[in-house]
């Protein structure tokens, strides 16, 4: 967040860093379940890893510009929350290393909470409460399946993208995100 801060600062913008942390209970559960549909549908069985789609991110990126990632959410959090940014061996080391010790320490429904809170979505936007109340002007235990499939269909490029105007590609996203909500149905935290 420090580091977004800076470059909108050299870009010449205002600095920014709209957050506010809900807490589990206070962020709808349409949201949960967009997360869970747009970046790990096995986040609830997966013990931090997603081996499949490692694999299939390895041998996807051996022939391919476009880097794609294997990350689960449990991973993500590890990098938002205790990494710097950037892809490099040590990095992901690391990543690994605290991906363990959340899920041992934390439980899914607090590594959700905190994934919620922290992931970047918008322009100096940080958290699902800032960017529901930027988005869709209401608070994050509010949001239904299109909005909440909003914000989850601009998080692989959140400063490219828009909730609220999509183009072609992100609507599909926002089209699948939905297909996959309905097929995972209720999450057991």
């Amino acid at each position: 967040m420090i580091q977004r801060g800076f470059e909108r600062k050299a870009d010449g913008k205002d600095w920014k860093i709209d957050k506010q942390w809900k807490s589990f209970d206070e962020i709808a559960d349409q949201m949960k379940r967009a997360a869970v549909a747009a970046e790990d549908q096995s986040f609830l069985e997966n013990h931090g890893f997603d081996f499949n789609a490692i694999e299939k991110a390895i041998k996807k990126n051996e022939h391919s510009k476009k880097l794609i990632g294997g990350s689960t959410i449990s991973q993500q959090t590890a990098k938002n929350v205790f990494l710097w940014p950037g892809r490099s061996f040590v990095r992901k080391g690391f990543e690994a290393w605290f991906t363990l010790l959340m899920e041992v320490f934390w439980g899914k429904k607090r590594i959700m909470e905190v994934y919620l809170n922290v992931i970047e979505m918008g322009d100096g936007i940080y958290g699902v409460e800032a960017a529901s109340q930027a988005y869709f002007h209401k608070p994050a235990h509010d949001l239904n399946n299109y909005q909440a499939a909003a914000i989850a269909s601009i998080w692989p490029s959140p400063l490219k993208w828009s909730a609220t105007n999509p183009g072609d590609y992100v609507r599909h996203r926002q089209y699948l995100i939905r297909k996959n909500m309905r097929r995972l149905g209720p999450l057991d935290f």
